[in-house]
């Protein structure tokens, strides 16, 4: 009977292995036409985010409005400080855009290394053409004041 069961067992372990890959495959599957249904590669926009130097700057919070609608807001923890003070770049937003010109505003807290907290809002006009966007928001902050200082690039 123990022979009967460690069979059955080892069918079993075999079953939910392959029910495992299936639903791997799937879910992949289901992930990139997800991918190619709300973000199509024509119209897509990325706005990613750095930071120059950041013993000069502790970042708290941003939030992003396109066209003056709200599409994010990204408290940031201190692993996430960490990491971008490291050169790491945190990818802000992904959302589609036609094809013409739009509005980023973008509203920072922050503070400086003078220890006084800053709020700035700042807005980017850029034109949106076919294929994908990438835009590059990167802060920094110079002495004395070290207020924040946003600079815009594009990804070719």
């Amino acid at each position: 009977m123990a022979m009967v069961s460690s069979a059955h067992a080892s069918s079993l372990d075999d079953q939910i292995q392959r029910l495992t890959a299936d639903i791997t495959r799937h879910t992949a599957n289901v992930y990139a036409l997800e991918q190619k249904l709300l973000h199509p590669v024509d119209t897509r926009v990325v706005v990613f985010l750095s930071i120059k130097d950041s013993d000069a700057l502790e970042l708290d919070s941003v939030e992003l409005f396109v066209n003056q609608k709200p599409v994010t807001a990204h408290l940031y923890s201190d692993k996430e400080r960490h990491s971008l003070g490291q050169g790491g770049i945190h990818q802000l937003f992904v959302g589609n855009l036609s094809d013409g010109p739009h509005s980023l505003r973008a509203v920072i807290n922050a503070r400086g290394a003078n220890n006084r907290f800053v709020r700035r809002e700042l807005v980017h006009d850029f034109r949106k053409e076919s294929g994908t966007l990438h835009l590059q928001m990167r802060l920094s902050a110079n002495a004395p004041d070290y207020d924040p200082d946003v600079s815009f690039s594009e990804w070719k």
